[in-house]
């Protein structure tokens, strides 16, 4: 992607950032396609492999906000390189363990290393382009996110059945090596924060603009993962449960275009498209409450909503860099910390509503979460509308 004029974006060092984001994704969805394969190899049932998945965003959730916090000081580099050489580690025990609670060690190895590495992400391409390239350089590090979705989790599920699952928690160790090399000789290095410059953690939350996008992040990843996890059953209930990998197939699908108008559109239209996507993906959820039983229903919504979700990860990041400017890294964290509650909660209380009320109930409350997105989104640009905008402003945010 380009601007105006001969700046040109540096694609080496963000598409390197593209690949952690992919390393990441992956690692933590491959176990979902590789369920029985692991299960027999590591002598345990599908449920508790499927546990290595949750143990993972434990490790995201419980580490982002201190580690973060505790190298803020750190050279931005060495700090990067750490968190892969975590996944070169995490998934190559993975690969040799024939022990399943090694295997849940190595996991929350892994879930570590991705709650650092997410909260660098944004800060670290933000801080190689100009204020006016942000938007773009955030979304290009995040291309890595929906490709393992639609592309990745699928291929190494047919590796694992062509070749064995270890080999492709092998091949991930390979792929996180050459990263490694591949950060060493074209992403730059950045200073950590001076002592004086670092701010609090009670701080960082409490800077203007920083508390809406983490409520946003919340409510619109908690929609997402009440549906997303309990697809299946909302499908079966449709008649359509035999076509679940197809729908699933046609939300990673429809996440990628997203993504593409995101970056294009970003660095201009920051609140017009998170307002958007937001309400894209309401419309969605209010077409499949009234009438998901009809197929053809079903895959248009779900096509909406892949295309709303596939850009929200580089809405919510790059608002909340703005919001929080050299602080970026510490409110990334945070952001971390509410995604991976909010996948934790879509479980629980998709499995709450599920159980009560039945899928019936799914739209409803999803249009509860995303109204109120909505509401917080509009509210926190309106609000500056008719004040000078300011570094850090929630008006800088949204405009």
């Amino acid at each position: 992607m380009t601007v105006a004029g001969n700046d040109r974006l540096p694609l080496a060092s963000l598409l390197a950032l593209a690949m952690a984001a992919f390393i990441t994704i992956l690692t933590e969805a491959l176990p979902a396609g590789l369920l029985p394969q692991m299960a027999q190899g590591l002598a345990v049932s599908e449920a508790w492999v499927g546990q290595t998945v949750t143990i993972y965003a434990i490790g995201s959730l419980v580490a982002a906000i201190p580690l973060t916090a505790a190298t803020q000081g750190v050279r931005r580099r060495p700090l990067l390189l750490t968190a892969i050489a975590g996944f070169v580690v995490a998934n190559t025990v993975t690969t040799l363990s024939g022990s399943y609670a090694l295997t849940m060690v190595a996991r929350f190895l892994a879930g570590v290393s991705a709650g650092l590495l997410w909260a660098l992400l944004a800060g670290y391409a933000a801080r190689m382009v100009p204020e006016r390239q942000k938007g773009r350089a955030i979304a290009i590090a995040m291309v890595g996110t929906p490709l393992a979705l639609s592309l990745g989790v699928p291929a190494g599920t047919f590796l694992g059945g062509l070749l064995g699952w270890r080999t492709c928690f092998g091949l991930m160790s390979a792929l996180a090596l050459l990263l490694i090399l591949w950060v060493r000789v074209a992403v730059p290095d950045f200073a950590g924060q001076a002592a004086g410059e670092r701010l609090s953690l009670g701080r960082v939350f409490t800077l203007d603009g920083v508390r809406p996008v983490l409520f946003a992040v919340l409510a619109f990843v908690l929609a997402h993962n009440i549906l997303y996890t309990y697809i299946a059953p909302f499908l079966a209930a449709a008649g359509m449960a035999e076509r679940t990998d197809l729908v699933l197939l046609v939300f990673g699908a429809a996440s990628l275009p997203g993504i593409w108008i995101i970056g294009v559109l970003i660095d201009r239209h920051l609140r017009a498209l998170t307002l958007a996507s937001t309400a894209v993906f309401g419309l969605a959820a209010l077409a499949l409450g009234m009438a998901g039983g009809v197929p053809a229903v079903v895959f248009g919504a779900v096509t909406a909503w892949g295309l709303a979700f596939g850009g929200a990860a580089t809405l919510f990041q790059t608002a909340l860099a703005k919001a929080a400017g050299d602080a970026a890294d510490v409110a990334q964290s945070m952001l971390v910390t509410a995604w991976n509650t909010a996948i934790a909660g879509g479980g629980i209380v998709g499995g709450l509503l599920l159980g009560r009320l039945g899928v019936g109930a799914f739209a409803p409350a999803l249009l509860v979460l995303l109204t109120a997105t909505l509401v917080v989104v509009w509210v926190a640009g309106s609000r500056d509308d008719s004040r000078q905008p300011r570094p850090g402003s929630i008006k800088q945010r949204y405009r």
